[in-house]
């Protein structure tokens, strides 16, 4: 039985707004009547909001949405939902598609935790990103991180069988942590021995490139549904 403490209180996100410039409210105002899919306590028809059937990814909390483009961009044989609270990214994001001409990427700007309770059906998934999560790096704040067993246990019911999740974290301890928390659930197996290479769909990004740089380390971790 789920924790309801764990029910009532998560979230995927730290509602940090911050400034949304001219283009960005523009983008939004544009881009959510062509690409965006409007938050419904309701099963969600994936095939029918990418008009076609095709392998269909999750993102959970892109940012800027720069490499969840590229990775679209990259794949087109797959679909990309990506969902993410914070208006910036979601205007750049929405900047990139039409940048890019991209078909295959929608996004919901709701919270993840419960577009995941509500609007994506069991079994429905080929796979999950979750990319530098906030690490909540403060020890009594640890309880906040997103992958938690609660969570991780809800993601594994909307994967099919073999779908995978990949997280990525440039926090150490996290990544101890994602580790233990994605080996113990029982309905996932590591596809490799320990820590991932980072995949070759998986874009390094500014600031990661200045961490590799300053000597910083990156942990990549790629499970799979049995």
């Amino acid at each position: 039985m789920e924790n309801p403490a764990f029910q009532r209180h998560i979230k995927s996100f730290v509602l940090r707004q911050g400034h949304l410039s001219p283009s960005q409210q523009r983008a939004i105002d544009e881009g959510m009547p062509r690409w965006g899919i409007e938050y419904r306590p309701a099963p969600l028809d994936l095939d029918a909001a990418f008009g076609r059937a095709a392998p269909k990814i999750l993102e959970i909390g892109f940012g800027m949405g720069g490499a969840t483009a590229e990775i679209a961009a990259a794949l087109p044989g797959n679909d990309y939902l990506g969902v993410e609270v914070h208006s910036p990214g979601v205007g750049n994001l929405f900047k990139l598609i039409a940048e890019k001409e991209l078909v295959n990427l929608r996004v919901i700007r709701h919270d993840a935790v419960e577009v995941i309770d509500h609007m994506l059906a069991d079994g429905s998934l080929d796979g999950i990103h979750i990319f530098f999560p906030d690490p909540w790096h403060k020890k009594r704040h640890n309880k906040r991180r997103l992958i938690q067993p609660p969570f991780v246990a809800k993601l594994v019911k909307k994967l099919k069988s073999g779908g995978y999740i990949h997280c990525a974290t440039d926090w150490e301890d996290y990544a101890l942590q994602m580790m233990e928390v994605l080996s113990a659930e029982p309905e996932l197996a590591n596809r490799h021995d320990g820590y991932a290479p980072r995949p070759d769909y998986r874009p390094l990004t500014k600031f990661e490139q200045r961490g590799i740089r300053l000597g910083h380390g990156v942990w990549d971790l790629v499970f799979e549904r049995r």
